[in-house]
């Protein structure tokens, strides 16, 4: 992605937006439904009710940048009401971003190596 961290945190919010929103907007979401520093290049990403559309926000380190998808056919998978937000791996959220169940991602167990002396 463009100018963002690759090894930056991702946040789904679990909570729907209006998607009226822009950047100060977002911002406001970020610290007031999320809890978090918008400004720290992490990537927020929001939905909206019908779950058609997303719009993901983050500081590039010069200003926000904003992506919105909407699709044409289907609904994104959210999660359910719990957690504020839920943390996606960058394979998660690529699978979210094209529409697919986010879910059945997993990453692969860490490897506890212990080099040889």
């Amino acid at each position: 992605m463009i100018g963002r961290r690759p090894l930056a945190p991702i946040h789904l919010a679990v909570e729907p937006v209006d998607m009226r929103k822009s950047f100060d907007g977002l911002s406001v979401a970020v610290v007031e439904a999320l809890g978090r520093d918008p400004l720290t290049g992490e990537l927020f990403v929001f939905r909206n009710r019908a779950g058609d559309r997303l719009k993901a926000l983050y500081w590039d380190g010069q200003g926000f940048v904003i992506l919105y998808k909407r699709l044409e056919q289907g609904r994104f998978v959210v999660p359910g009401a719990g957690e504020r937000s839920v943390p996606l791996t960058a394979g998660q959220w690529q699978a979210l971003f094209e529409g697919a169940d986010w879910r059945a991602i997993r990453p692969a167990p860490a490897c506890n190596a212990k080099a040889v002396t």
